[in-house]
């Protein structure tokens, strides 16, 4: 009889820091499950490969990314491991001295949007527009500077993309633009609500919005395959976020990158600011889908439950 042949090491990409750093660096493993790790400081041509050519078995990814690759047919399902969540209330950078000197007044104009229209950033800095300013989205033309992910996707008609080659924050600069999404800090452009970690601190406080902005993939059919992967998985990402958090507590001022310093500060608000699992996420994860709905990148929302593998334990540590 011939042996059955060995199972081969399971592909995961993720970030190289934060919460999935120790599976990374190889701290922290799956116990009799060998995993080949390969890892990236810029994560969205990791999404890309991943969304367009199944490219690994595990993925980490942008939150939007997966829900708009599913409603496209791709076969994907998620764990409820949430390893990177943001404040974007700066996310919305305009010049000092522009037309714009309140969210409303971007209605009716032109607005860049760091790569493509579903990017995770975007979505979130046009929610607080549209929950917290009472901005009318669809009354924005929205100007890319690059493609979506998934590829079939596309846009709302008041979507328009970026001249080839165009410098988003010239383009703001120069007043071809009159504000920007998701560049970062990009001096002299400031962002367009004024404090904007005193204003996401004050929304975290009022009712725990800290939004989602990564989660991690596999592709469906290995879960039909392997489900016993699930629940291990799970495990290996909670182990590696616990010994994060560990490390951000006592961790000096001058190591920790910007992320670090959001996670933080919302540790001292919430305790665990990465907490995995659906129930303790469903009011932002509810959000998050109802947004995309609202802003044209799925026509009818799915259930969360039809976007997490089956299989999850009941209590994630």
């Amino acid at each position: 009889m011939c042996s059955a042949m060995p199972e081969r090491p399971l592909s995961i990409a993720l970030g190289t820091g934060g919460a999935t750093r120790a599976i990374v660096d190889g701290s922290v493993a799956m116990p009799g499950v060998e995993i080949d790790v390969a890892s990236a400081a810029r994560l969205p041509p990791v999404f890309r490969r991943m969304v367009r050519e199944a490219a690994f078995d595990v993925c980490e990814m942008a939150l939007t990314t997966f829900v708009c690759a599913r409603a496209h047919g791709k076969d994907l399902i998620a764990l409820p491991v949430f390893p990177v969540r943001g404040f974007h209330h700066g996310a919305i950078l305009v010049r000092p001295d522009g037309p714009v000197g309140d969210p409303r007044a971007l209605e009716r104009r032109r607005v860049g949007v760091n790569r493509g229209y579903t990017v995770t950033t975007g979505v979130w800095a046009r929610a607080i527009l549209q929950q917290e300013h009472g901005v009318g989205l669809d009354r924005i033309t929205w100007v890319t500077t690059g493609d979506e992910h998934v590829a079939e996707y596309e846009p709302p008609a008041n979507v328009v993309s970026a001249p080839p080659g165009g410098d988003l924050a010239a383009l703001v600069s120069s007043g071809l633009l009159d504000a920007a999404v998701g560049l970062g800090a990009a001096a002299p452009l400031v962002p367009l609500i004024p404090d904007p970690i005193g204003a996401a601190l004050t929304r975290l406080r009022g009712d725990g919005f800290f939004p989602i902005n990564h989660v991690i993939v596999t592709r469906g059919a290995l879960v039909a395959e392997r489900p016993e992967l699930v629940p291990e998985l799970i495990a290996m990402f909670a182990a590696a976020k616990r010994a994060y958090l560990h490390w951000l507590r006592d961790a000096d001022e001058a190591d920790l990158t910007p992320s670090d310093r959001i996670s933080r500060l919302a540790m001292a608000e919430l305790g665990d600011p990465l907490p995995y699992g659906v129930e303790r996420n469903r009011d932002i994860l509810s959000q998050l889908l109802d947004q995309i709905a609202r802003q044209h990148i799925v026509d009818q929302p799915p259930t969360l439950e039809a976007l997490f593998a089956s299989n999850i334990p009941n209590t994630i540590q």
